[in-house]
């Protein structure tokens, strides 16, 4: 993968965490007072609509990333355990993520909100693991080529 495409993911995934981040500070650390009482801070519904943004860059991401890196790397052998636990985290994220948006029963929203930020937030530690991961060397799997006919 090339530094420019890097980069690329990596902002937009930087983009998705910060704001998912700094929705969570303004969510648990930053209701205003008014004359009614507590409410939401007036950055959250922007946060919100931000994080929804880079979702789904990151989600486009994802696609480009099956091609490029995923489906290439996993054919080679090269860092399976921790490619395949970034995926399913990515995954996980993507269907809660969802969920959050549509699910109407508070209860399940609250758990599936708790789950979410809570993977959400270990995101760079797990991608910093896959990168320093070693590459799987002594388990390099030959790419096998689709058979051929003779006419």
């Amino acid at each position: 993968m090339g530094r420019g495409l890097r980069l690329g993911l990596y902002l937009v995934g930087m983009g998705l965490w910060l704001s998912g981040a700094l929705w969570l500070l303004c969510h648990y650390f930053g209701q205003s007072r008014g004359e009614f009482g507590t409410g939401p801070h007036p950055l959250e519904p922007w946060l919100l609509k931000l994080h929804g943004a880079c979702a789904f860059g990151v989600i486009w991401a994802l696609g480009l990333l099956w091609g490029v890196h995923i489906a290439p790397g996993w054919a080679a052998g090269e860092r399976r355990r921790s490619g395949a636990v970034m995926l399913g985290l990515a995954l996980w994220l993507v269907l809660s993520g969802y969920l959050l948006y549509y699910v109407g029963q508070e209860r399940l929203r609250a758990v599936t909100g708790l789950l979410h930020w809570s993977v959400g937030l270990l995101i760079p530690v797990f991608l910093l693991a896959h990168r320093l991961a070693p590459r799987d060397r002594g388990t390099q799997h030959a790419v096998v080529e689709p058979s051929r006919r003779a006419s």
